[in-house]
């Protein structure tokens, strides 16, 4: 069974396909840059979890608009790429859930060291994380051109 979209619906859905991305991935990006703030010494832990916790949202959001639009932009689900991107769009999902997970635990030591598995957890975390949305943006681009 196959929805097709009509010219209109398509153009539509490519809009919020693309406004999706923005909100998600820069909010992706704002709470990784502030994350390496922290790395840096340039901003406190406290700092870092009260700025990121509200860019949960949009993350979620986005991430949730661009499933949802992704659907009326006919995706070829036989082509490898598409397939390899939507397993990106599912690390992606349980990266971020983890993630959610790893900002309380990050939130709780309130002032107190951070522990090296916990850096080290965060550094995966954000890497997973930027991989795998370059990595379904890049396809997705790719995927256009045909």
């Amino acid at each position: 069974m196959h929805l097709r979209a009509d010219t209109t619906l398509h153009t539509t859905a490519l809009f919020v396909h693309l406004a999706s991305l923005v909100l998600g991935f820069g909010a992706v990006l704002a709470i990784d840059y502030y994350g390496v703030l922290w790395l840096m010494g340039r901003k406190t832990l406290r700092e870092v979890a009260d700025f990121t916790a509200p860019l949960h949202i949009p993350v979620w959001a986005g991430l949730g608009g661009l499933l949802f639009s992704g659907a009326f932009l006919h995706p070829d689900l036989s082509s490898p790429l598409t397939c390899v991107k939507l397993g990106l769009v599912l690390v992606l999902s349980l990266n971020g859930v983890q993630a959610s997970a790893l900002h309380h635990r990050l939130a709780a030591v309130d002032g107190g060291p951070v522990s090296r598995s916990l850096v080290i957890r965060g550094a995966v975390t954000a890497s997973v994380s930027q991989a795998a949305w370059w990595g379904a943006v890049a396809i997705g681009f790719l995927n256009s051109q045909h």
